[in-house]
Formats: C-alpha cells, structure tokens, sequence
C-alpha cells in the first residue's frame, strides 16, 4: 500500500529517477515531505506514478511511497529546495529546467559524482542558488522505480546560508549528514575513490570487491587511485585521506558486493559517467602538464563499450 499520509513538511525536488534519486525520494517520503521527481527516463516515471516510489530494505520487505513525477519543469514551478541526482552528463540539461522552476531565492544542491556539476548548474541558477555536496550513501536500482538501500554513508554539504530546510529534512530522514566549509576536497576524494573503482568493475564485469582478489586488477586500481590523487594535487586540492591507493582498496573492501553505478549503466547500455571521472582527470592533469595514461585508457575503454 502506498504512503499517502498528509504531508506537513517542505516539499523537496528530486532531480533524477536513477538509483540515488529514488532512495532519497523514498526516505524523505517516508519522513512525511511531500516528494516531486522530476526526470526524462520514460520507464521510470511510468512506473513513480503507477506505483510510488519502491524502496526495498536490507530485510528484502518492500516499501511504498506515494510521489507526484514529471518531465516537465513547469509542473514543479517555483519550488525551493532542489537536490540534483542525475548523471554529471545530464547536468547541463537539467540546470535549464531548474532555471524554469525553481524559486527566485530557491537552491539547487549538487550530490553527484565527477567533477563541473556545481559549476554547469551556476551557469544557468547563479552561484548563490547553488550548493555543493558529495553522499557516500549506496543504492542499487532493481527496476523502473523500484531500489535497493545500499551502504549507509555520509551526505557532506558545503556551508550555505539557504541550506537550513534541506539539512533539516535530509536528517528527518535519518541521513547522516556533515556540513563543511569546503566541499571541494570530499568531491575530489569521492572522484580518486570513483575512477580507481568504477571504469575497472565496469570493463570487467565485476563486484566491487572482486579488485582486490585479482592482481593485476588490484595494481590498476591502485594506479587509476594515484594518478588522479597527483592531478588533486597540482589542482592544490587537500585530499581527505593521505594514501590515495589505501583509501580505494578500503572502499572496495567495504563494499565488495556493490555493483558499481558504471557497471550498472553499461550493463543497462546507458551512458555513463566516465568522461566526469577518468576524462576529468586526464583533461586537468594535461592543463598541469601532467599525463594519466591509465586514466586515460579507461577512459576511451569506457567510450568505446557504450558507443
């Protein structure tokens, strides 16, 4: 049965109908916000609007959440908080329908992977109708609609004077939230742990932790992990650990039954997020003169499987 109890609370949109977008919908649901999904995944939306949004537990019980779903940014016209789960290469999109529907003094917060979200989105918003943040949080998505809650991580958002209501409901929701006055160093740490991870489990179909028990796989991650720690570096970015190769392998022990985000795109043929990840640390590292040959083939392998 869905949730229709009547809602009290802000109501929050969610940019995106992905695996992240559709975890948060359901637990700030859950926490009695009134959700709008706002997305371009035909599927999905069919499937938000028949049966709510699905959210299954670690115990395998299935929750329903009732969600009102759109593509069309008109019908969530003048809504104030905004948090943005869509893959880096849909940003530049939906940061033109977020012009169209957000507030005047409303905010967009950035929870995506890779690097230029937070900046693609000011382009179109202002900086001061942005905010920036990282999740650790896992999710899985099983179907149109319908995810499986992953690890328990960590929201970091970055200090902003409008980020009262969505820090408030993210913890109603019982989000593990940390604010912090630079954001930048938690997405540069997220973007060391994602392209030594991610483009390996995508190339060779594997769970997270299957890097570790392969040697030669093992000694690529470990490579992809130090040389965009080297680019973070020249870009003078504090890093949030000190060993770059430590803090990959530790996540991938940590999660080492997840299938990473890229696998799951290109077992589904979807595109990817690569060129914000492995691409980004190529193209910033060039600009230092730096080279990333391990990042790079990745890179064009990633390309070449979802071409």
């Amino acid at each position: 049965m869905l949730n229709d109890q009547n809602y009290q609370l802000p109501g929050i949109l969610i940019v995106g109908t992905g695996a992240l977008a559709s975890l948060f919908a359901a637990r700030l649901a859950r926490a009695g916000h009134s959700i709008t999904m706002l997305g371009s995944w035909k599927a999905g939306l069919e499937a938000l609007e028949k049966d709510g949004v699905r959210l299954l537990d670690s115990a395998g019980n299935e929750h329903r959440f009732l969600v009102q779903a759109t593509s069309d940014p008109r019908e969530c016209r003048g809504i104030h908080h905004a948090l943005v789960l869509v893959k880096a290469w849909q940003t530049e999109f939906v940061a033109e329908q977020l012009r169209e529907c957000l507030a005047a003094e409303g905010l967009a917060v950035t929870l995506q992977n890779g690097l230029g979200n937070r900046e693609t989105l000011a382009r179109s918003l202002g900086s001061n109708r942005v905010a920036l943040g990282v999740t650790t949080t896992g999710a899985t998505l099983l179907g149109p609609g319908l995810v499986r809650e992953g690890g328990e991580g960590v929201i970091s958002m970055e200090r902003h004077p409008a980020l009262g209501p969505v820090d408030e409901a993210l913890r109603s929701a019982n989000f593990n939230v940390d604010l912090v006055e630079d954001a930048q160093s938690l997405v540069w740490g997220k973007l060391v742990i994602n392209a030594a991870i991610n483009p390996l489990t995508a190339i060779l179909r594997v769970p997270n932790g299957k890097l570790l028990e392969l040697p030669s796989a093992r000694e690529m991650m470990n490579a992809l992990a130090r040389e965009a720690a080297r680019v973070a570096q020249a870009e003078r970015i504090p890093l949030p650990f000190s060993d770059p190769v430590a803090a990959a392998e530790d996540v991938a022990r940590k999660t080492a039954a997840n299938h990473s985000s890229m696998l799951q795109d290109v077992l589904r043929g979807a595109p990817t997020e690569i060129d914000a990840i492995c691409g980004a640390v190529v193209k910033i590292g060039r600009n230092h003169s730096i080279e990333s040959p391990i990042n790079w083939t990745c890179w064009q392998l990633i390309k070449a499987l979802t071409q």
